[in-house]
């Protein structure tokens, strides 16, 4: 199958509608939501500001890696690109988006944990990443000890911000935004020292034009992140989407998107996690 990466103004103004509908505690049985395939829409979370991985545009089309998996698991599902709804998901609401049956899936640099299996299933894996400091060009990092000494950024409930407190650096002081874009002004700004995530998705700020030459990748293996799609807790499609995912890597369509969207950063992704692959206890 050919990868499909359209999705439409149209398509954003139509989400927006139906989260607001949502939101007003109505019924949302023509909106495709509970999970099962072959509806009218299918209504898929994504990030909004994340450069290569899941991006709004000005114009109103999505672009990313996620994007395209996103659109390719669709596509097996029987779902054409203009039945597809782009809903937002930030960290902190993706699982309460899938409990409520907001969306049908999330695919947002949602990383497995045995912790939030409890709530939700994840399909995949379908890509791994590690968590690493975007830091400012001419700053350095002498080892994963100097953390400690930082003040660093990341995104409220995101997996990264707990292993920052848990293991990584307990005595780093963390502040946690809503966003990884509120974290780049401060950055910029010079109030933070790191923003830290998966460098998959820091490389993506990194090579945004604007912000070329102005940051780098610190290069530390911090964690084993593998991303994975979430589903409702016990969805029937589950099977459905990891061999969605099996047939993009089979096909060559994951190895283009990688390409396309990581490319230009000059990161390198690890070759494509095998499905049920989770990260050590």
């Amino acid at each position: 199958m050919r990868l499909r990466r359209t999705t439409t103004l149209a398509a954003s103004l139509l989400a927006i509608t139906l989260t607001a509908t949502a939101c007003g505690g109505g019924d949302d049985d023509d909106s495709g939501n509970g999970g099962g395939g072959g509806g009218d829409e299918i209504v898929i979370g994504i990030k909004f500001d994340q450069p290569g991985l899941g991006l709004l545009t000005p114009d109103g089309d999505h672009v990313g890696f996620d994007v395209d998996v996103a659109t390719y698991i669709a596509g097996e599902l029987g779902y054409e690109p203009d039945q597809i709804v782009f809903q937002e998901a930030p960290s902190p609401e993706r699982e309460n988006l899938l409990s409520r049956g907001d969306v049908d899936m999330i695919v947002a640099t949602y990383s497995i944990s045995e912790e939030r299996e409890e709530s939700v299933d994840f399909a995949g894996p379908y890509l791994l990443a590690h968590q690493d400091l975007l830091v400012r060009a001419d700053y350095e990092v002498p080892n994963e000890e100097a953390i400690n000494d930082m003040t660093l950024c990341s995104v409220s409930g995101s997996t990264s911000a707990a292993n920052v407190q848990r293991d990584i650096a307990p005595d780093a002081r963390l502040q946690q935004n809503n966003t990884y874009s509120q974290c780049l002004t401060g950055l910029e700004n010079g109030t933070i020292d790191a923003l830290t995530t998966d460098d998959s998705i820091l490389a993506g700020y990194a090579a945004q034009p604007e912000h070329q030459g102005k940051f780098r990748l610190a290069g530390l293996e911090l964690s084993d992140e593998y991303y994975g799609v979430g589903l409702p807790k016990d969805s029937e499609n589950l099977d459905a989407v990891n061999e969605a995912i099996t047939a993009m890597v089979e096909e060559g369509a994951w190895d283009e998107a990688v390409a396309e969207h990581f490319g230009p950063a000059g990161y390198e992704p690890e070759a494509a996690p095998e499905i049920g692959t989770r990260p050590e206890a």
